[in-house]
């Protein structure tokens, strides 16, 4: 059964930073894609950063420059390093991996598989 785990998340100041891990396991589970969204109260879930098996990766125009989505293979983890916190950034943040091939939009919530349960980053001014 594969899972996801994230961590990572807490209450920071605005300008702050996190990361955020995603620890994937499960028995010879090779994901194509792996992806962070978030959902902030009352809103739809969000695209903000995926990173693709051949190593591109994608960023929502609101975390380009401030984002970064990596992965450790060897640790089958998923990181989001989140610099320059801004208050709008206060969401749910989770994990999701996706076995298919590769869609023209990375942040098509359908087209991933596997979902984490969430960690909450909160951001104060």
């Amino acid at each position: 059964r594969v899972q996801l785990v994230e961590s990572g998340g807490g209450a920071v100041q605005a300008g702050g930073s996190l990361r955020l891990s995603c620890v994937v396991s499960g028995n010879t589970y090779n994901p194509n894609a792996m992806a962070w969204f978030r959902q902030p109260p009352g809103k739809k879930r969000e695209g903000v950063a995926a990173i693709y098996v051949g190593g591109s990766t994608y960023y929502a125009d609101s975390v380009k420059g401030r984002f970064t989505i990596s992965q450790n293979n060897a640790k089958n983890t998923v990181y989001l390093q989140m610099n320059s916190l801004k208050p709008e950034d206060t969401a749910m943040y989770y994990c999701a991996a996706a076995l298919g091939i590769a869609t023209l939009d990375p942040f098509t919530v359908d087209y991933y598989n596997e979902w984490g349960q969430g960690t909450q980053v909160t951001v104060s001014s």
